[in-house]
């Protein structure tokens, strides 16, 4: 078989199994076919990951994020893609963002509910977004701003007022409020 004739042949394979799937996802509620994909990307061993529009607009499915961007290609969402889209004027407005990246849109692996100082300092260098003269009093600064809460031990989570600031907040809008320094 030569080489066309191959990759034809795969691209009909791969137009087979996804009519395949498609039928078999026919009639089903949307919420029927969340758990029977989120089943098969189990069982296949592949992460899910948030999705980026080719405008770069932030896109997370529905259960996370409501009205946050549209679906248009795949690619998991980095830390300086979300702090790219929400444009955090502040060190406390990046606090919250770097939380609810933990929380919501980092890889399964790396997600969970609390951060630390070592975090600011890991992701404010991979979002390229400059430190504070003073790493440690970051999330202080950012608890006493109402964007997180203290969870104890140095650890911190983010909380309804954090979240809405990330998820429907920013970027803000010239002249709907005034930006801090």
């Amino acid at each position: 078989m030569n080489e066309p004739t191959q990759v034809a042949g795969k691209a009909d394979r791969e137009l087979s199994a996804i009519g395949a799937i498609l039928s078999a996802l026919d009639g089903l509620d949307g919420e029927s076919i969340q758990r029977v994909m989120d089943y098969v990307f189990n069982r296949l061993s592949i992460s899910r990951p948030p999705i980026v529009s080719g405008s770069g607009i932030l896109s997370l499915p529905p259960a996370q994020v409501s009205g946050v961007g549209t679906v248009t290609s795949s690619r998991q969402v980095s830390i300086k893609d979300l702090k790219d889209e929400k444009q955090p004027d502040s060190s406390n407005q990046m606090a919250a963002i770097v939380a609810f990246y933990l929380a919501e849109v980092a890889p399964e692996h790396e997600r969970r509910g609390t951060i630390t100082s070592q975090d600011i300092e890991k992701y404010f260098k991979q979002a390229r977004f400059a430190l504070p003269k003073k790493i440690a009093m970051t999330l202080p600064n950012a608890t006493a701003a109402g964007y997180l809460d203290s969870a104890g031990s140095g650890t911190y989570k983010l909380n309804p007022v954090g979240y809405n600031l990330v998820a429907h907040g920013l970027p803000r809008i010239q002249g709907s409020s005034s930006k801090r320094k």
